[in-house]
């Protein structure tokens, strides 16, 4: 199934389809990111999303559930489940589509390095589990169910695992294609 994903990746790795993924991305980084976080209504600051940490112990995670109020968590919860599903679909599109990209410039069409372009899907699938587990958390506060917590904390920092990795796939990609002059090789 990855081999075959990998080679769809491929055949539709056009430099147009990178670059509009590319200005997807900017728009959800730049403003509906930003927007969302601007929305939830803290007094006098507040923490922030559960989702951009790499860390969060259950008690601690708790606490900033219960520091959300009530707007904020029925908020921060409709959003995880509307654009912070489109999010992950644009993201690992354009990280993946980069990456065959790059790699079809920077190494042999027939090496082991060509399937890498999979790995985003790894963030995909993590955020996506990650959505899951803090909509629970939400949903069900004031309950505070720790193995969810526990979870959901183990599940993002897997995300942010692959998350790491396809950027440094991106930099070899980069460092590589440039040594071969961005030429396509055959």
């Amino acid at each position: 199934m990855l081999a075959k994903l990998s080679k769809a990746l491929h055949r539709n790795a056009k430099g147009w389809l990178v670059f509009i993924l590319f200005l997807l991305d900017m728009f959800f980084n730049i403003l509906v990111m930003p927007m969302a976080q601007a929305l939830m209504k803290f007094d006098g600051g507040g923490p922030g999303p559960l989702d951009l940490r790499f860390f969060t112990p259950p008690a601690r995670m708790f606490e900033i559930i219960g520091q959300y109020g009530e707007y904020n968590r029925i908020f921060y919860r409709n959003f995880e489940l509307t654009g912070d599903i489109l999010y992950p679909i644009v993201y690992t599109l354009f990280f993946s589509l980069l990456i065959s990209w790059l790699f079809q410039r920077g190494f042999a069409p027939a090496s082991n390095m060509q399937k890498w372009n999979v790995l985003p899907f790894g963030i995909f699938v993590f955020d996506l589990l990650e959505n899951l587990g803090i909509v629970t958390l939400l949903s069900v506060y004031p309950s505070t169910p720790v193995i969810v917590a526990v979870l959901t904390t183990l599940i993002t920092m897997v995300k942010w695992v692959f998350a790491g990795g396809s950027i440094l796939l991106i930099l070899m990609g980069l460092v590589m294609a440039a040594k071969n002059r961005f030429r396509k090789q055959a």
